[in-house]
């Protein structure tokens, strides 16, 4: 991963609560370096031995539920660049247009083998061709919608230093996000309750993990992710 130059960030990011993060990634490139690094071995790796599991997968979501196989969002990576995220699509077609942009609990709009994907994650996959292609980092702050991106604090900004990543220390805490928001079906009280309470929690992990940016931390937080997706810890 190349770190820009300061002054060729986004106008957003330029400015005091984002340099003091900046500054502390800059003494650290030869760890950005190997993540990168990392990031291609090891998405090269798992897209060869995940084919067919996300073949079964796609086959599996296409004769369960009527609409496409993969959902596809405009979300936001490093230096508030947007682009479209994928996912194996967990919810009806047209989801995201009836309700809230997240979910609550015992949300009607998940499908069935939804649920079963969301709780092994294995919804997050086919972005591990995002990985690849540089748009995201297997560690790093989970990509937002522009609508919560909009309204983060100028310190906040400073997680689009580094790529969006598939798991996070945030992603970690936050795994039952849905059961926290509780059964609220209104989607503006679910939009307060995320961006008010939920999000500026999870910010405190993504902003500790600037704070504390190494190759071995990601390591680290790799195989912390795994071990709660399969025991719950």
């Amino acid at each position: 991963m190349i770190l820009l130059p300061f002054e060729k960030l986004s106008r957003k990011l330029r400015c005091d609560e984002v340099k003091k993060y900046y500054d502390i990634l800059d003494k650290k490139r030869f760890s950005l370096v190997l993540k990168r690094v990392m990031d291609i071995l090891l998405s090269l790796i798992m897209i060869i031995l995940l084919l067919i599991p996300m073949a079964v997968i796609a086959i599996i979501i296409k004769a369960t539920s009527k609409g496409p196989v993969l959902y596809k969002q405009i979300r936001v990576t490093t230096n508030n660049k947007r682009f479209k995220i994928w996912k194996f699509r967990t919810m009806t077609v047209g989801a995201d247009k009836k309700g809230a942009l997240v979910t609550s609990a015992h949300d009607n709009r998940v499908t069935g083998i939804g649920k079963t994907l969301r709780k092994f994650r294995l919804d997050e996959l086919p972005q591990v061709f995002h990985v690849l292609s540089g748009k995201m980092s297997f560690v790093g702050t989970r990509p937002e919608v522009v609508k919560y991106v909009q309204q983060y604090t100028p310190e906040m900004m400073a997680t689009l230093l580094m790529p969006a990543g598939i798991t996070s220390l945030a992603s970690i805490r936050f795994k039952d996000e849905d059961a926290m928001i509780g059964d609220v079906s209104d989607p503006d009280e679910v939009d307060r309750i995320y961006v008010e309470e939920i999000l500026p929690k999870k910010m405190t992990y993504n902003l500790e993990y600037l704070s504390r940016f190494g190759f071995r931390r990601d390591i680290y937080l790799m195989l912390s992710t795994v071990k709660h997706v399969f025991t719950g810890d």
